[in-house]
């Protein structure tokens, strides 16, 4: 529509659906594009006009391509709900395939990709099979994207039909947009797929690099991530891409400067010549500071990618840290990102222009910057041995500012650098002391505390800093109360007269009596057990020589350095996470045919028992290191997401369906009964019931909060203590209030390996709710794997076989579970599927029917698994192999409830 047209989002008419019905079925061209359009504003705004569909369908018959367009569009909108009605058109859409205007050829292929209605999808085979070998270049780049639209209907359809080699094909097509779309198409496919479908070889390389140089800007993003997952044979052959993609580095869009720079890394690791490496870290590092004068929003991507970068390749950015220093008018956000970078690249050379900057940043009027300003000058100290004096020397000209905040953050910075250089800067606590009553945060107060237990035997007042501390003891938060019952033990060892004994015996009664904190009183009966019982024990354990503390400033470890590294220039390099923890991609299931296995495959087996299950009991609460509660609020209704292709720009106008769920869309559900975990008597009259949950390829936490008290409950936040898979919320908790006498269910996304547990696998995950009414309830859940196993678990056979065999014996655990009866062997693969259980072959063994099926877990675990069975006999033998043979239990645990339920 053009400008003058928002008149037709202005009507104020009342009953105008039977008006417009006669517009549109007027006999005048001008009135009918009128009409047609005032449906299109009728429907933007969100006015159900789906009853127009027939009369809009008959406009179609046009040779107006901008009313042809406006029909497409609503079309697009109203097909899913109007399937029957939508089929009338086909008609109209294989002949305007064959039209000889090739934009109209391509909007008809367009428009019935984003159509996903089964019975249209039949019809689009032919025309798109023509549009992929149309002789104009448009058509075909069109056609290319509804491949990947096809694909996410129905997969097994474009294989079948050999859509997937004509686009193959046309990465050797001579027009570079089309090259590009057809990466962008097949790239999307890959993802959606568990079968290797993309491949770069060495011939199609040099064809993605011919239409690098000539394709738009967004067909260069694209070939260059397709590019980056491209593993060069040799150093040779990885200079000689470097050198083709190097000047894309000079482009003016970010995200093509980004990608090239990812491709360029990718490459960079196999490059052994240290002059090639060299001169590229050189070239990288304009075009990097270039995006630094961008918009502070632009700005803010590029740091966070440039934070990933210097942790890999400090030296692209070395000299260049004077563009990371603060501007007076930068956002809070942007100032936050370089302090970081500043101090990934502080170095000998380069710390005194540094240190200045810090203290500069520090007597700001942000206090959240201020601190974050006083920490990075500590942990400079921590991170250069030889400049560390000259950074306590400043962190005391901060302290005698006699700022509180600043005060505060550079004991705590203080602290840590006694820890990283024990028994060398010692004689400034003096100094520190004097800041005593200032104190009145706890991390500043465990910080001071901890310097005072520490260096007990050199301070001639110690027992009358930390007496000072102990009066008010109950008051205190948990942190500083473990911190002065620690430093008065050390205190009493180092020092054993009246007045230290008094003080432990206060502190010691406080800690097991008078409070409800199970850490504190355990560490407390631990300590008095130890004193009372062998004193130069305590000595060994209390004073013992503690672990010097290292540079925290490259953060990430290599894994998942080089994961997000390989994700450079999309959102995973922004939230600095991998993308399967914050979205999940709904895969599409191949079906496969049923294949004999082979004979004497079978191996030997050993028994295992299982891992005992933990009870539900009543637990402790999370523990500090916990994830924060994720908060209530009101749901909204979801907005659909984007086609990703269709943002991109690459396919003209026209929508798309997405194959994208977000953790943080608002999900409200009815359901089957779930399991009590809270019972309403010990829960003040407030009942949960929960339940993991597995829908679409996303873990949920099916919740239902029922109100048996007289008062409404609102405001609800739940926290997840660590536990073994890492589970925690992946978006708010979203729960309306809970009237007197009634009861709500919520969906509750969940994200995976943020708060890992350490030690053995278990299925226990301990829970934490509470509401503006009432205070915090713990229960206990379990975690079951039919939660975890993913819908890309299905594997070849030959993949199957190959896997079985790569694993060694040690990896293999079986046992039988008796109770099971198998009656039919299809039905029990029926049963399975559900459960992301896939059938891979069956074969027969004697009497016995023997079952091979494959299952994957997160990150990529699988289980191979052998089920073994005398139809109509009770008894089953199931034996697994995995990479990680410790979840073994947990795999049988899940087993036995499908076969069971």
């Amino acid at each position: 529509m053009s400008g003058h047209d928002s008149k037709y989002f202005s009507t104020t008419k009342k009953g105008e659906i039977p008006e417009l019905k006669e517009e549109l079925n007027s006999q005048y061209k001008d009135k009918r594009k009128d009409a047609v359009k005032k449906v299109i504003a009728a429907m933007t705004v969100g006015k159900d006009v789906s009853s127009l569909f027939t009369d809009v369908l008959n406009c179609m018959q046009t040779e107006n391509l901008e009313l042809k367009k406006l029909v497409y569009l609503y079309l697009i909108n109203y097909a899913k709900s109007q399937p029957d009605l939508a089929i009338l058109a086909v008609n109209t859409f294989v002949k305007d395939t064959q039209d000889p205007n090739p934009l109209i050829r391509a909007l008809a292929v367009r428009t019935m990709g984003c159509i996903r209605v089964d019975k249209i999808t039949e019809y689009l085979c032919d025309p798109l099979q023509r549009c992929l070998k149309d002789d104009d270049p448009y058509v075909r780049k069109t056609a290319a994207i509804c491949v990947a639209k096809l694909y996410d209907i129905n997969a097994e359809l474009v294989e079948d039909r050999g859509f997937l080699d004509a686009l193959k094909d046309l990465i050797s097509d001579n027009n570079p947009m089309v090259v590009a779309n057809a990466v962008a198409a097949l790239a999307e496919i890959q993802d959606n797929s568990s079968t290797p479908i993309f491949e770069i070889t060495s011939h199609t390389l040099s064809k993605l690099l011919t239409a690098l140089n000539e394709c738009t800007e967004w067909g260069q993003v694209f070939i260059l991530d397709a590019l980056s997952k491209y593993k060069a044979a040799d150093a040779r052959e990885a200079e000689n891409i470097v050198e083709r993609v190097t000047p894309r580095l000079q482009h003016a869009n970010c995200a093509v400067v980004l990608s090239a720079v990812k491709m360029i890394l990718q490459q960079m690791e196999l490059i052994t010549s240290p002059d090639v490496v060299r001169n590229l870290c050189k070239k990288m590092a304009p075009p990097l500071v270039t995006l630094l004068s961008a918009e502070p929003e632009i700005q803010y991507v590029a740091l966070r990618n440039i934070n990933l970068i210097v942790q890999r390749r400090p030296t692209i950015l070395a000299h260049e840290i004077k563009v990371f220093f603060c501007k007076y008018n930068d956002p809070i956000y942007v100032k936050m990102e370089k302090l970081e970078i500043m101090i990934k690249l502080a170095s000998d050379r380069n710390i005194d222009q540094v240190l200045l900057e810090f203290k500069e940043y520090a007597t700001e009027v942000d206090v959240d910057f201020v601190r974050k300003a006083v920490r990075a000058i500590g942990r400079c100290a921590i991170k250069l041995e030889r400049a560390a004096e000259r950074c306590i020397s400043v962190l005391l000209e901060l302290i005698k500012i006699k700022v509180n905040y600043v005060v505060q953050e550079a004991i705590i910075v203080i602290k840590d650098i006694f820890r990283r250089y024990p028994n060398t800067y010692e004689s400034i606590i003096a100094t520190l002391c004097e800041s005593l009553d200032t104190l009145d945060e706890p991390e500043a107060k465990a910080s001071m505390i901890w310097i005072i237990g520490e260096y007990a035997e050199r301070i001639d007042n110690a027992d009358e800093l930390l007496e000072s501390f102990l009066e008010s003891f109950p008051e205190e938060p948990a942190q500083v109360q473990l911190q002065l019952l620690t430093a008065t033990v050390k205190l009493f060892l180092k020092k054993p007269t009246e007045g230290p004994q008094q003080m432990i015996q206060v502190v010691l009664n406080n800690a097991t009596v008078e409070t409800d904190n199970p850490d504190l009183r355990d560490r407390a009966y631990i300590y008095w057990r130890l004193l009372s019982t062998d004193p130069e024990a305590a000595k060994d354990v209390v004073l013992a020589e503690k672990p010097v503390i290292s540079d925290d400033s490259n953060q990430f470890d290599s894994s998942l350095l080089d994961e997000l590294l390989a994700n450079i220039a999309t959102l995973s390099s922004v939230y600095h996470k991998p993308p399967e923890t914050f979205v999940t991609r709904v895969r599409t299931l191949q079906k496969t045919e049923e294949e004999e296995f082979p004979e004497g495959s079978e191996g030997g087996y050993s028994e295992t028992s299982s891992a005992h299950a933990a009870d539900n009991g009543a637990s402790p609460p999370p523990t500090s290191s916990t994830p924060p509660y994720a908060t209530t609020k009101q749901p909204a209704p979801a907005a659909p997401v984007p086609d990703l292709l269709d943002l991109m720009g690459l396919d003209g106008d026209g929508g798309g369906d997405n194959a994208v769920v977000s953790v943080d869309q608002p999900v409200k559900t009815a359901g089957p009964p779930l399991p009590v975990l809270l019972p309403a008597a010990s829960g003040q009259g407030l009942e949960i019931s929960a339940q993991m949950v597995r829908r679409d390829g996303q873990i949920f936490y099916s919740l239902m909060f029922e109100n048996n008290t007289q008062t409404p409950l609102d405001g609800f936040m739940i926290q997840f203590n660590k536990n073994t898979f890492g589970l925690a919320a992946g978006g708010p908790l979203q729960v309306p209030q809970v009237q007197p006498g009634t009861s709500e269910r919520t969906l509750l996304p969940m994200v995976l390996f943020q708060n890992i547990a350490p030690g053995p696998p278990n299925s226990l995950l301990q829970v934490a709710v509470k509401n503006n009414q009432q205070p915090v309830w713990y229960f206990n859940d379990r975690i079951s794997l039919l939660v975890l196993f993913t819908e890309d678990g299905r594997m070849e056979r030959t993949a199957f076989l190959e896997t079985w065999k790569s694993l060694p014996d040690s990896n293999e655990v079986s046992r039988d579970i008796p109770g099971i009866v198998i009656n039919n062997v299809d039905a029990t693969i029926e049963q399975l599927a559900p459960s992301n259980m896939f059938f891979i072959a069956k074969r027969k063994n004697a009497n016995q029917d023997v079952l091979y099926l494959s299952a994957k877990i997160p990150r990529g675990i699988p289980f191979l698994i052998e089920l073994t069975a005398v139809i109509g006999v009770p008894g089953l033998k199931c034996a697994i192999k995995t990479p990680n043979p410790e979840m073994a239990p947990l795999f049988f645990e899940a087993l036995e409830t499908v076969l069971k339920s």
